[in-house]
């Protein structure tokens, strides 16, 4: 008569030794859990970190925990910008996964990296936990484009022409360079987009400086005051 439990047992240490062979350390399984738990995805668009292995004149070569390096064009640092230091830890957006055909070969693909515009992401990210339609902000005119100007406040956001006084200059670019301070009009996450005014402020800041007068008028007092405009009397 065959005995199944026997033959069941000799199954099981059989398995439990040809498993030990292959994992002779009972840690690699908790090595290769944790391994494939941290395993970072890697999809176009996508912001990672990586770390600075080799800086070239025309371009910085980074790790990102891929099967290959990336590579983020040198002058993405700006004149001004600390320059780039082997082992230095940045943030990257993934442009471009390809391999040296084009064809997408996950076994030969390289990276294109840009730290620019992971930055552009971060700072937008930052700013819209930071400000709201309605709140003041403070920044630098930083050019003029068309139909008004670009304001630096962290991130580039537009002042229309009509929106930069009361009454719009004769050359809104005598602006550039200026610090001003402006209303957010609008928001608009989807194009990444905020616009402000700074006539807006200066409209209420009158409307403020006039309730404030008329407080203080009184029957009888003696003010100076400056002629504005001279017109017919009716």
């Amino acid at each position: 008569m065959v005995n199944r439990n026997l033959i069941r047992n000799l199954e099981d240490d059989f398995l439990a030794s040809e498993f030990a062979n292959i994992f002779p350390d009972d840690n690699v399984i908790d090595e290769l859990d944790e391994t494939i738990a941290q395993e970072t995805t890697y999809d176009v668009n996508k912001i990672v970190s990586g770390r600075v292995l080799r800086v070239e004149d025309d371009f910085v070569l980074v790790d990102v925990g891929f099967k290959s390096e990336g590579l983020i064009p040198r002058n993405e640092w700006e004149e001004d910008e600390e320059a780039p230091q082997v082992g230095q830890e940045i943030q990257v957006l993934i442009e471009e996964l390809e391999d040296e055909s084009g064809r997408g070969d996950e076994m030969t693909q390289m990276i294109t990296l840009s730290k620019r515009k992971a930055q552009k992401i971060l700072d937008w990210q930052e700013m819209m936990d930071n400000v709201q339609e309605g709140q003041v902000v403070t920044g630098t005119v930083t050019r003029k484009i068309k139909g008004g100007l670009l304001v630096d406040i962290g991130v580039n956001v537009f002042l229309p022409a009509s929106q930069v006084d009361i009454r719009r200059p004769h050359d809104i670019g005598d602006y550039i360079g200026r610090v001003v301070q402006c209303e957010v009009l609008k928001i608009d996450e989807a194009r990444r987009n905020i616009v402000v005014s700074r006539r807006s402020l200066i409209e209420k800041q009158r409307e403020e400086d006039r309730e404030h007068l008329l407080s203080e008028l009184e029957e009888g007092q003696v003010r100076k005051g400056i002629v504005k405009n001279i017109a017919d009397f009716g």
